[in-house]
């Protein structure tokens, strides 16, 4: 089986984002836990630190599947890109009420930062062709 160039940068961009996901799962369980908590909106009702170790966890599986699992790639990649809309509310709510983390210390910073949310759910998305996968159910 020949493997086109698009399939390998495909395979790469995969393989970058899951080992992303899993260092990010590591930051919010050690190094970077204060700023991962600057992110939970007060209105989620359950503890910070609750949410950024189970969100850590997830990013941690995720990345891993990203890397290593080879069946239903693009439902796992649909699964992503549906992780990173779930978590956008953070980014919202570090703007919103301006709690600074992760070196964005303005609004400015922190709104620019919005922007690259869409571009994840793209990311992941992309290299695992999810989009086929939604193109083939609706024409089933």
């Amino acid at each position: 089986m020949t493997v086109t160039r698009s399939a390998r940068v495909r395979s790469a961009a995969r393989v970058v984002l899951g080992g992303a996901l899993i260092i990010a799962g590591l930051g919010h369980l050690t190094f970077a836990r204060n700023d991962f908590q600057a992110q939970v909106p007060d209105w989620v009702g359950i503890d910070k630190n609750v949410v950024v170790v189970l969100s850590g966890l997830v990013e941690i599986s995720l990345g891993s599947a990203l890397i290593f699992v080879r069946r239903r790639r693009s439902l796992l990649g649909l699964g992503v890109g549906v992780f990173f809309i779930a978590v956008f509310p953070g980014n919202i709510s570090q703007f919103i009420d301006g709690h600074d983390a992760f070196g964005l210390d303005s609004d400015t910073a922190r709104r620019n930062r919005l922007f690259f949310q869409p571009l994840l759910v793209a990311w992941a998305w992309w290299s695992t062709n999810a989009l086929a996968l939604l193109r083939r159910s609706r024409s089933a």
